[in-house]
């Protein structure tokens, strides 16, 4: 362990100083947190706060080498402090076994934090730090890899390019519509058809364009979708009955039973291929079984235990809050894919995938590579310093490219500016504080807006603001039926953010509120109160896009594992390229 003189020495008093006071917080604890982790311990960093919603697992042991075979099914976040500080004593760690993007975690929380790290294997989880970043004008050290590939860079809020100033492709997996939803073949046909279908339909908010389920309607499947269609609509009745002791099974016997039943009849469609099979609700719920393993494929038992199960908890969430999003990360709507895709491989006698194994091929995560994660922690750290130390301008996006000619090599390249058109770091990032959201309408909200004036004025107003919270339109001016509606029960709580933009002048630079705890008596009594109108960003509006369409247009999947601004192609170009290499020597 290096001494308080040695890290003087190294990075300078200043800078030491620096390091020693300011409160760090890290975002993952896996293959790469678990490296960085253990880099900042050592490193003059003394306040360092992890957190990460996952527990150890054996798979784990072969890359993260903070845990052992005696921490299995324990915390990542909690493990893994506890083993820096077992390293250096002296350090001042703290951790929470949460998810990132949870209402607790708001501007208030995160502006506790001098500068942050992003760990994380997942696409939401590392744009919603990326904006909250914006939002507190935190310092961002982001991060990714892939394989033997990875990716380091710096983002501050007006100052570089953020996570979304490129736009980050979506994995193009399309199947046929009568493949998915009548006869599937593979075990990725049923998982895609319980995380990318049946769960959207049930608890998410379906597009209107199921992207990854179907490409395009090939020539005689148009039936097939007209199909699909009807059973959606099904399903949406169904929906009704959410919250219902006897939810979980109309949902069953409708896939499962009805469906499939409606399947058999068309026996033209079974003579060159084993029809399936239906299953039998009544029956199942009395066949004792053991609790599953994550890397044993479900007895049809136990994921008929775990469909049941986790259709409640699901229901339960639904109506508690917002529209459900898939996350590989969130226990509840794995175990559901988990169970779904089970029970459909049993209906079509296809080969079982283990939880572990339907994680990995419904999260799209590709495979870790030990000394990549070393690498890229490595690099994050030395950007870090330089970050902490105000010296943003001799900080790097730096690239790990593999090579045949030179297997491993690290390429740098300056920070760029943000891009003026990006759809998320081009905007006014303000601070929202109500006293009460329970009795605070949105249509209040506009009336504040409306009046503000002067320094404080966002050029906006009842007759031409748009409102929109990730993909739901709240308000627009033919659109005013959550006016009466007040924030809490629009779910606009502590930790959301929503946008505004005024629809008539494009020129106008849209607004995002954070929303941040209640006001409290101190505050003079206010009711709602704007904060932080310092900062405004400069501006080029889209052409020709309204608020919501320029949301839905920066949509994409998300579980793909980003590499980051740059191609895999991308890379290797610039390592074959002498004229844009900036290798480290």
């Amino acid at each position: 362990m290096r001494t308080n003189s040695q890290i003087s020495a190294l990075f300078g008093p200043d800078t030491a100083t620096r390091l020693a006071t300011a409160r760090i917080l890290v975002v993952g604890a896996g293959g790469i947190g678990c490296e960085l982790l253990k880099n900042l311990s050592v490193s003059g960093f003394h306040h360092i706060h992890a957190i990460d919603l996952d527990t150890i697992d054996l798979s784990n042991l072969n890359r993260q080498f903070l845990f052992q075979r005696k921490h299995i099914k324990k915390p990542k976040a909690h493990v893994a402090t506890a083993a820096i500080k077992a390293f250096n004593p002296s350090l001042d760690t703290s951790a929470m076994q949460a998810n990132i993007k949870e209402e607790q975690f708001d501007v208030d929380w995160f502006s506790q934090f001098a500068l942050v790290f992003n760990a994380l294997d997942n696409l939401e989880a590392r744009r919603h730090v990326n904006a909250m970043c914006l939002a507190t004008r935190v310092p961002l050290v982001e991060s990714g890899t892939a394989g033997y590939l990875g990716q380091v860079t710096v983002i501050k809020g007006g100052e570089t390019e953020c996570f979304d100033c490129h736009p980050k492709p979506a994995e193009k997996r399309s199947f046929p519509v009568c493949t998915i939803r009548s006869t599937p073949t593979a075990p990725i046909h049923c998982i895609v058809w319980a995380k990318n279908y049946l769960f959207v339909q049930l608890f998410g908010e379906p597009p209107e364009e199921e992207r990854e389920v179907v490409e395009e309607v090939e020539a005689g499947q148009e039936e097939e979708l007209k199909a699909l269609k009807e059973e959606s609509g099904a399903l949406a009745a169904l929906s009704e009955a959410m919250g219902s002791g006897d939810f979980a099974q109309r949902i069953f016997n409708k896939v499962f039973c009805h469906d499939i039943g409606r399947l058999l009849s068309m026996s033209d469609m079974w003579a060159q291929r084993q029809p399936p099979r239906v299953l039998d609700y009544d029956e199942l719920e009395h066949q004792a079984c053991d609790p599953p393993a994550d890397h044993s494929n479900l007895s049809m038992a136990q994921a008929f235990i775990l469909f049941r199960e986790s259709c409640h908890t699901l229901a339960r969430r639904r109506l508690e809050g917002s529209p459900l999003a898939f996350d590989k990360d969130d226990q509840d709507t794995l175990d559901f894919v988990t169970a779904t895709a089970s029970l459909r491989s049993y209906v079509f006698f296809i080969d079982q995938k283990s939880p572990f194994e339907v994680k990995a091929m419904a999260g799209n995560i590709i495979p870790a590579i030990a000394t990549t994660n070393a690498i890229v922690a490595g690099m994050m750290v030395t950007q870090g310093v330089l970050a902490l130390a105000g010296r943003l301008d001799e900080c790097h996006t730096a690239y790990l490219s593999y090579n045949t000619k030179r297997p491993r090599c690290v390429i740098r390249e300056s920070l760029s500016k943000p891009s003026l058109l990006c759809p998320v770091c081009r905007r006014r990032y303000l601070t929202l504080r109500l006293a009460d959201p329970a009795k605070t309408v949105l249509g209040d909200l506009l009336d504040y807006i409306s009046c503000l004036e002067g320094d404080m004025s966002l050029g906006m107003s009842r007759d031409n603001i748009s409102v929109v919270e990730g993909s739901r339109l709240l308000y627009d001016p033919d659109y005013d039926s959550n006016c009466s509606r007040s924030m809490q029960d629009l779910c606009l709580v502590p930790g959301k953010m929503v946008t505004f933009a005024n629809e008539d002048d494009s020129d106008v630079v849209p607004v995002i509120l954070s929303i941040a705890r209640p006001l409290t008596k101190e505050r003079g009594g206010l009711d709602i109160l704007i904060e932080g109108f310092e900062y405004i960003p400069e501006y080029i509006p889209l052409p020709q896009q309204s608020l919501k369409e320029e949301c839905s247009a920066t949509a994409v999947d998300n579980n793909s594992i980003e590499f980051g601004k740059r191609s895999i192609d991308d890379v290797n170009e610039v390592f074959e390229s002498p004229s844009k290499k900036h290798a480290f020597d």
